[in-house]
């Protein structure tokens, strides 16, 4: 059992050893059998690949590690809501197949960004730290294509991709993680000037060398660095590239829907009493 499976199974009551967003996450091993650990704070990733190719694994991973850390927060988008539907009683926000719900969001994450900055300046600081008092933010989206591409009308799709680009670019130093995935890594729907903004990309499987290269940067394929060389039937390995990096290839640990379940439920137990204790200290 993992530990994040052990850590779900036990007493919502009995906590142990607790995970925090400024902590790196475990998402598998390499090529090695070496595990594999991303540091997520002040960065964000983008994940591509085709249907089947893991995209969505490794970001139940990511999730489970924030629902679990108490230092942070989610907003959840998902189109198809089954992806990240189990997630959404430990979320502030879940969004479904609704653009102008996911403006509203993107909108109010862009005012709390702006509101961090400005305390931020007041208090003469360029980030924020493990011991401020509000907490960091994961922004966790799958299947951006529906958002910026699918739903609404141009107008609306614009805006999206456009208030994303802006959290994206500016929401690291105040504790907005974004965590975007889609299975259509094509330049309409991860433009240059949106992926170049991810510190870390991952790309599952791709069906071609140029949709590879729109998920890790322009060139890697001709490298020798393609996605579409992953076998369809080894699903779960892509490649993983850091800002400034080379690729490296992964193969990410999975949560049944079970495991998910079993930490989703978890977390919200644990939430609501930590909850329940604060209320319990405000009052006289």
């Amino acid at each position: 059992m993992s530990t994040l499976t052990a850590c779900a199974a036990t007493d919502p009551d009995r906590v142990g050893p607790v995970l925090s967003i400024f902590d790196p996450l475990f998402i598998g091993i390499d090529e090695f059998g070496q595990p594999v650990q991303v540091p997520l704070i002040f960065r964000n990733m983008a994940i591509g690949g085709e249907p089947g190719a893991g995209k969505s694994a490794l970001l139940n991973l990511i999730v489970a590690h924030a629902a679990l850390s108490p230092d942070c927060r989610l907003c959840l988008m998902d189109g198809k809501q089954v992806e990240l539907g189990q997630w959404a009683q430990c979320a502030d926000v879940f969004v479904g197949p609704d653009i102008n719900h996911a403006l509203a969001t993107l909108r109010k994450l862009q005012t709390v960004m702006d509101n961090r900055y400005t305390y931020l300046l007041a208090v003469g600081r360029r980030k924020i730290s493990r011991n401020d008092r509000f907490l960091a933010i994961l922004l966790a989206i799958d299947e951006i294509a529906y958002y910026s591409a699918t739903a609404g009308d141009r107008k609306t799709q614009e805006l999206f991709s456009a208030l994303l680009r802006d959290l994206v670019a500016r929401g690291r130093a105040v504790g907005i993680i974004v965590v975007a995935a889609t299975q259509r890594p094509s330049s309409d729907i991860i433009p240059t000037s949106l992926r170049d903004l991810f510190a870390w990309r991952f790309a599952g499987r791709c069906t071609t060398d140029s949709s590879s290269d729109i998920v890790l940067g322009h060139g890697w394929a001709a490298k020798g660095w393609s996605a579409n060389t992953i076998s369809p039937t080894n699903q779960g390995s892509g490649l993983l590239i850091a800002e400034g990096g080379v690729p490296h290839l992964v193969k990410t640990a999975y949560l049944t829907d079970d495991d998910c379940a079993r930490i989703a439920a978890h977390a919200a137990n644990v939430s609501q009493a930590r909850r329940t204790a604060a209320t319990a200290e405000e009052k006289p």
